[in-house]
């Protein structure tokens, strides 16, 4: 089973996300307080925290949260999801809706490292069922609603 190391949110797009430490998700809506929250397929972003690690051993240091991500997830390769894979967070139910993204405009991380990797690492997902998250819970794919 996979663990949540950050979950991150931003009150406006096109910025940096800070480490909340718990995070409220809201039904058909996304995170509350973030700013990509709304009725639309890219609610909540997830990235693999070995993803990171990987950027990171580039020689570059970066924060949870700084390529955009809602949640940092260690133990699941997350890119390899399929769409309509189904996360489990407690009570809070998520279904993958997209795998990677195109960037429109280049991000902060970018233009200092020359590279991102949410375009090609991150997952998008919409919230099935809300509820409170927070650093350290577990998250697992639900077996029992991807049948």
């Amino acid at each position: 089973m996979a663990e949540i190391l950050a979950l991150c949110i931003s009150e406006k797009k096109g910025t940096e996300k800070v480490d909340a430490g718990e995070a409220e998700f809201i039904e058909d809506y996304g995170i509350k307080g973030d700013a990509h929250a709304g009725n639309w397929h890219r609610q909540v972003s997830l990235l693999s925290y070995e993803k990171i690690e990987e950027f990171n051993n580039r020689g570059i240091s970066v924060k949870f949260g700084a390529f955009g991500e809602n949640i940092v997830v260690k133990g699941i390769d997350l890119a390899k999801l399929p769409i309509g894979t189904k996360l489990r967070i407690g009570e809070i139910l998520l279904e993958v809706t997209q795998i990677g993204k195109k960037c429109h405009d280049r991000c902060h991380i970018y233009y200092t490292v020359g590279d991102c990797i949410m375009p090609r690492e991150g997952i998008f997902s919409r919230v099935l069922k809300g509820g409170i998250a927070k650093i350290g819970d577990k998250i697992e794919i639900d077996q029992w609603n991807n049948l």
